[in-house]
């Protein structure tokens, strides 16, 4: 992988122009080609599973890399179909097929049907960036969009984990699919399953080797030149019986991918009837909104990652998404948006321009005109494998454990979410996570004029450098308009911000991980953003993202009286146990000891006094306990405080 700085003072940036093209035509084509590697299996298997002829996400590959380097200036995304659409599109072919009914050949005029519902989307999209509406990414709260993800995971694994150990033809709900994975088990194709496990583990264990030249090589392709001679070798593209262990299993080119011999005869055309159907609008909402949303996500993320720090124009690339979805419809291809996984690879493998696009979709092309066949030799258990690590890896345990770092109440918006898409469908689960970060924002004190509309006051305060007081709340709910006034005052005039959240009632955490997003897009700017005035408000977790809510911060005070010889063992201790600080007077006193025996005061004694998290007392008090409790008279006073500043203490 090629190193290179975000510092364009000496050395040029690379761009994908026709010089660019020229002066790094060898290191985005060999990008291009390990982009292609991995694209290859995962645009077959993802088709598959999204009830399109495996080779339908192969040419929207070929059509992503042509068309969108055209229009949008994205340098190092590359597009393609996702995995995160599977749900999406497999959902309009079945609610489709229930319509068709027993109708022949109803599978197909299905997959048409949603071709259609492809390209309006498509057509929606364009409007999208011909209207400047790249900032719709920005609206949906960051918990919302994991909990979905997540969600997407779970039903890919739902559904792909059948065929890894060869049952084929299950349908249902993801619940219902999940629960019958124990009967799959049972029931199935030794043969076709061994395939499938030692796919698995290749993916699993793929990133456990530290030889990096090893792992340099995809883990997908390894799977392929695995799986391929497993196939031959079990003699899957005839159909035959086994015998094992008393029971018969039969075996047939039906576990293969299945690919026409014509190519030319796989492209399909969309079957606008289906827009007739009230339900196919409903689709054509989602495939846009989850679509364009999933695309901006990936292209903000692959702009954060890339080491010229390049920025792409959102609403270009909305377009060139747009128009690629609307020509791949017309071919019989699937949706494609910013793949983040492929992009990702991209960077890796030390792509310059956007050409490394390009150059993936060529191969792709290559590939599909002089070696169709060896599509066909490729075991469907393996590809099903590849998707179940995909889904695993959107709903990986990290994933709720990140967000449940960020707060409590974060994991519930996600975890509602989730079982939202899991109990419904996507857009009824994504409109449930967000009414309950509403809910939660209105519990929390959010005044209900500010939920939508920001209340700023904006004051010169220095040469180029202006004071953004906000009032009310700063939610995800009102941040488009409340960023917009930021870059137009920051970015665009070109002035140093400094954001006064001093009179908010609520900063939630989505609008705490954008600011924070925002001061990185400042410094390459050369400018500063800074975040003043949360002094006052405490927060919902110790994560740097979690929500800010205005009010005082409940914290415990220890109040220590002991003899001053212990002056010493004790504060040492103390700070190495967490207190940050502490008050030590000396003073004199008497316990009840001393009254009943009717002593002097002693004079000898020291009191010390700390402000500490209750995580960090617990730590002192089991000290005193196991330490200084059994062999000196020592007095202590635990009482929970609320304190303005913590950190000062």
């Amino acid at each position: 992988m090629l190193t290179q700085t975000a510092d364009t003072s000496e050395a040029e940036v690379p761009r994908g122009d026709l010089k660019g093209m020229r002066n790094y035509i060898e290191r985005d084509a060999v990008s291009g080609f390990l982009v292609f590697l991995i694209a290859l299996p995962l645009c077959l298997g993802i088709s598959l599973a999204s009830g399109f002829p495996a080779i339908a996400g192969v040419f929207t590959a070929i059509v992503g890399a042509i068309v969108t380097p055209l229009i949008s200036n994205s340098e190092l995304t590359i597009k393609g179909p996702a995995a995160g659409l599977i749900v999406i599109v497999l959902g309009a072919v079945a609610d489709f097929r229930v319509i068709l009914g027993d109708a022949p050949d109803a599978g197909t005029q299905a997959y048409k049907m949603a071709l259609a519902v492809g390209l309006v989307a498509g057509l929606v999209q364009i409007a999208f960036g011909a209207f400047r509406m790249g900032f719709l990414g920005e609206f949906f709260p960051s918990s919302t969009v994991h909990g979905m993800l997540a969600a997407i995971g779970v039903i890919i694994i739902s559904k792909q984990i059948h065929i890894v150990f060869g049952v084929m033809g299950l349908n249902g709900e993801p619940l219902h699919l999940l629960a019958e994975i124990p009967k799959s088990i049972v029931h199935m194709n030794p043969e076709v399953a061994l395939i499938g496990l030692v796919s698995l583990a290749i993916l699993f264990g793929w990133p456990l080797i530290r030889n990096k030249r090893i792992r340099r090589v995809p883990a997908q392709i390894v799977v392929i030149l695995v799986a391929i001679p497993l196939g031959y070798f079990f003699d899957l593209s005839h159909e035959h019986t086994y015998s094992l262990m008393g029971h018969s299993f039969s075996l047939s080119e039906r576990f293969l991918v299945n690919v026409p011999k014509n190519l030319l005869s796989a492209l399909a055309s969309p079957d606008f009837s289906a827009l007739n159907h009230l339900v196919a609008w409903k689709w054509v909402i989602l495939f846009a909104l989850i679509g364009s949303l999933e695309s901006l996500l990936s292209a903000k993320a692959i702009d954060l990652l890339d080491p010229w720090k390049r920025k792409t124009n959102f609403n270009k690339d909305l377009l060139a998404v747009g128009l690629a979805n609307v020509v791949v419809s017309l071919i019989g291809g699937l949706p494609l948006i910013s793949e983040i996984v492929r992009s990702k690879a991209n960077i890796d493998n030390g792509a310059q321009t956007r050409f490394a696009n390009v150059w993936h979709g060529v191969f792709l092309l290559a590939f599909l005109a002089l070696v169709p066949g060896l599509i066909h030799q490729i075991p469907l258990a393996a590809l099903a494998a590849m998707l179940v690590y995909t889904g695993f890896r959107l709903a990986h345990p990290r994933e709720f454990l990140h967000v449940y770092h960020i707060g409590k109440e974060q994991f519930l918006i996600f975890v509602c979410t989730l079982v939202g898409v899991l109990a419904t469908d996507l857009l009824i689960g994504i409109a449930i996570g967000i009414a309950v970060k509403l809910i939660v924002h209105l519990s929390n004190g959010v005044p209900v004029r500010s939920l939508f509309k920001p209340y700023l006051d904006i004051e010169e305060i220095g040469d180029r450098t202006y004071l953004v007081r906000a009032y009310g709340s700063a939610v995800f709910s009102n941040w488009i308009p409340f960023k917009r006034q930021i870059e137009d005052i920051g970015l665009v005039r070109h002035n140093n911000l400094v954001i006064d959240l001093s009179e908010t009632k609520l900063v939630d955490s989505s609008v705490m991980e954008k600011l924070h997003a925002l001061q990185q897009e400042f410094e390459q700017e050369k400018l500063s953003l800074t975040i003043s005035g949360l002094d006052l408000h405490r927060q919902l977790s110790v994560h740097e993202f979690s929500t800010r809510k205005r009010g005082l911060r409940s914290m415990r005070r220890l109040t220590i009286v002991a003899d001053a010889l212990l002056q010493e063992q004790l504060v040492t201790k103390f700070v190495d146990l967490g207190a940050s600080g502490y008050t030590l007077i000396p003073c004199v006193g008497a316990g009840r000891r001393l009254l009943a025996e009717a002593s002097s005061p002693n004079p000898a004694l020291v009191r010390i006094e700390v402000i500490v998290t209750r995580s960090v007392s617990e730590g002192l008090l089991d000290y005193l306990r196991r330490d200084i409790f059994n062999e000196h008279h020592v007095t202590v006073c635990v009482e929970n405080v609320d304190v303005i500043n913590p950190d000062q203490f």
